[in-house]
């Protein structure tokens, strides 16, 4: 008895909840709808409402409003002289384009800030490679210092065959090389 007590008991309390299982969805009141493509259509209706065929074709429906309800038949008016409908209309139309303006602006917002983001990383690499190789060719300014032109090889070459023809003029008048006898003490200093 006391078994189908607890089992009775157990099965009236609510399930155990499982923490290694995510949740089933719930259900949600409002419809779903894609951001993304909702801010697609409404850049596409912001762009359409800043142009002039806009305009014109707004106007053109104006006037016929207004011609319609002015000129034909009283029982086929549907908006008589305040025009009250149009008015309405018109409202209606400027309440919705001011939100998808704005949310088409946000988005191009959002946008330029990712581009200015990419920009300034971009410019940071930029100033980074050149610095590196600023380095780099302070480096290598330094290094052709200790490096032997072919300026400075010319000379030292120049400088060296001047010293050889003073040394074979020197032998040529005899007294550049000790005598034969004095090669001894060469011998010596070894």
């Amino acid at each position: 008895m006391a078994t189908d007590e607890r089992d009775r008991t157990q099965e009236t309390r609510r399930p155990r909840i499982r923490l290694d299982q995510p949740r089933p969805p719930r259900r949600k009141l409002l419809p779903e709808y894609d951001p993304e493509a909702f801010g697609r259509l409404s850049e596409r209706i912001a762009r359409f409402l800043g142009t002039g065929r806009f305009i014109v074709w707004m106007t053109v429906i104006i006037i016929a409003w207004v011609i319609w309800n002015v000129t034909a038949p009283a029982d086929l008016r549907f908006d008589n002289y305040p025009f009250i409908f149009l008015t309405l209309m018109l409202s209606l139309q400027a309440s919705y384009a001011a939100p998808l303006i704005l949310l088409a602006q946000n988005r191009q917002d959002d946008r330029d800030r990712v581009n200015l983001e990419q920009d300034r990383k971009q410019n940071e690499r930029s100033i980074a490679d050149t610095e590196y190789l600023s380095r780099e060719v302070a480096a290598l300014r330094i290094g052709l210092g200790e490096v032997a032109t072919r300026d400075w090889i010319r000379s030292e070459l120049q400088d060296l065959l001047k010293e050889l023809e003073e040394q074979q003029r020197s032998v040529s008048q005899g007294g550049a090389f000790p005598a034969d006898g004095e090669r001894g003490r060469d011998v010596d200093d070894r």
